[in-house]
């Protein structure tokens, strides 16, 4: 009898072991194919909007930058580099005492030293040895080029053309490239950020309102632009002058810096 009974509880435990295993099994193999199920496929995605903003700032330059070479020839390279030298040393003289800061403002762009050739003809014999005829000149080494390219920054924006003026005459050639910039341009292009993320930011609000949506948070930001463009030139300082003996009146504008933001936001 006992052993009958031991019987039947062995065979129950079986049978609950079995079925125990069984559904294990059963939900390994759900859980396989649900993860299966997601292969291929993107995961859930938030909703997003994305919107441009543009910031403007025209600025009064406080800055003019020129640029001009001196050019000197000699017969030799010592002769050439002496003569360059003193002609850049009396023009760096002279802007010292016109208050500009040499030491500062004041920058070498390139230098160079070039040798000058000539092209010499050559007398002909009137009949040619062998029936060859030699060429009829060559190219003479006849002396040496140094040329020097300075730019100078003038904080003195109102000395730009009593500066441009002098430097010619004092013998700088190609004198060119004024051009004027805003001292403190970081903080410029800041106030151009600030105005384009406003933009953008007034468009957002505006957008998710007709949608009927929620903004819940920035998900990404990016900036392009933020260059200076020279615009709307201001005369009230006269026209150019045409004698190189009075100080032309150079007029300044005004720069604009523009920044172009977009900002992507999720929304719900």
């Amino acid at each position: 009898m006992n052993e009958l009974l031991q019987n039947k509880r062995f065979v129950r435990s079986l049978v609950v072991l079995f079925l125990s295993g069984s559904l294990y099994m059963v939900g390994q193999f759900l859980n396989g194919v649900k993860e299966y199920s997601f292969i291929g496929r993107d995961p859930a995605s938030p909703s997003i909007i994305n919107v441009s903003g543009t910031g403007e700032v025209f600025v009064k330059p406080d800055i003019a930058e020129l640029s001009f070479s001196v050019v000197k020839e000699a017969k030799t390279v010592t002769e050439a580099q002496t003569a360059s030298a003193e002609k850049i040393n009396e023009i760096m003289a002279y802007l010292k005492e016109a208050g500009i800061d040499v030491e500062k403002d004041v920058k070498t762009e390139n230098y160079n030293l070039n040798p000058k050739y000539e092209y010499q003809q050559r007398v002909m014999a009137m009949v040619c040895p062998n029936g060859y005829c030699p060429p009829e000149g060559k190219q003479v080494l006849i002396g040496y080029e140094v040329s020097q390219t300075i730019s100078v920054k003038i904080r003195k924006i109102d000395d730009a053309g009593k500066i441009l003026v002098a430097v010619g005459d004092k013998g700088a050639t190609n004198i060119s490239g004024i051009s004027f910039s805003v001292d403190e341009k970081d903080a410029v292009e800041a106030d151009a950020r600030a105005k384009a993320i406003q933009d953008a930011q007034m468009k957002a609000k505006v957008l998710a309102g007709s949608l009927g949506v929620k903004i819940v948070r920035i998900v990404s930001f990016s900036e392009s632009g933020n260059s200076p463009t020279f615009s709307r030139f201001d005369m009230a300082g006269g026209a150019m002058m045409k004698s190189a003996d009075i100080a032309p009146s150079i007029p300044t504008g005004e720069n604009k810096f523009t920044s172009n933001v977009s900002i992507i936001y999720e929304i719900q």
